[in-house]
């Protein structure tokens, strides 16, 4: 499937995976419209974008995937300008609080997980939906980011709310998938394990050691967990994880065809 001309709306597509499937699709020479919190970096990516790839249409919004108004509102808009939705990455996520167990995490840190990783992730399906015209002309493509963490219980402290939202998804795009039956609207998976992003520098307390690319190593019962400078392994990571994503994608779709 050629994803030239394709509108493609990425959410959470300042930094980290986001970014890393911009760059991805902008070589595919798919028309790109970026939603995150961040005005700058968003801005810095998309500008990016544009000096690698001459003649790129890229849109960019400065959007809280937990505030449905404000979205529904940017799809809206966006809309007006590209006449439809084909595919979205719905990758807008978080996790805080780390290696706090549940009962120690603050209440907003609480609100703020599920408020982007639950009601977020389902607002930005909604409004592609609807107001994106996905349900109206009966066609696209909805790629759920999820998490490997989704399917099996993590044998570590400080996972209890993430963990949760990101089975939730798994179940949402489950049923969404279900639901959209008798559609050419696709819906699927992608279940990253360790990245190494900014994500991670979020939700742990970092150490860096000097002259050498491990930030910190945390033992947390049987099991010891390195965590990777985002510099040296962010591009590789995030290569291996979009090309396996593409190739994939373009199976399952010329297999619908």
């Amino acid at each position: 499937m050629s994803l030239k001309g394709q509108t493609v709306l990425i959410t959470g597509a300042s930094i980290g995976i986001g970014a890393a499937i911009a760059k991805r699709l902008a070589a595919e020479s798919a028309t790109l419209i970026l939603f995150a919190r961040s005005e700058d970096k968003l801005k810095a990516c998309a500008e990016e974008l544009k000096n690698d790839h001459a003649g790129l249409k890229v849109f960019t919004t400065t959007v809280d995937v937990q505030d449905h108004k404000a979205l529904s509102t940017a799809v809206s808009n966006i809309v007006k300008e590209v006449g439809h939705i084909d595919v979205l990455i719905n990758n807008a996520g978080l996790a805080i609080g780390a290696p706090n167990a549940f009962p120690e995490l603050k209440i907003q840190d609480i609100i703020t997980m599920t408020g982007t990783n639950i009601n977020g992730f389902m607002f930005a399906t909604y409004a592609v939906l609807n107001e994106g015209k996905m349900r109206e002309r009966n066609k696209g493509v909805i790629l759920n980011v999820t998490s490997t963490t989704g399917l099996e219980v993590p044998p570590f402290p400080g996972e209890a709310v993430y963990h949760a939202s990101k089975a939730c998804q798994e179940a949402f795009s489950n049923v969404l998938r279900t639901e959209l039956v008798g559609t050419d609207i696709k819906v699927l998976a992608l279940r990253p394990g360790v990245v190494a992003t900014h994500f991670h520098k979020q939700r742990y307390v970092f150490i860096p050691s000097a002259g050498s690319n491990i930030l910190s190593v945390e033992r947390t019962y049987s099991n010891t967990c390195v965590v990777l400078d985002s510099t040296s392994l962010n591009t590789m990571n995030s290569c291996l994880a979009l090309n396996l994503w593409l190739q994939k994608t373009s199976r399952k779709l010329q297999r619908s065809c």
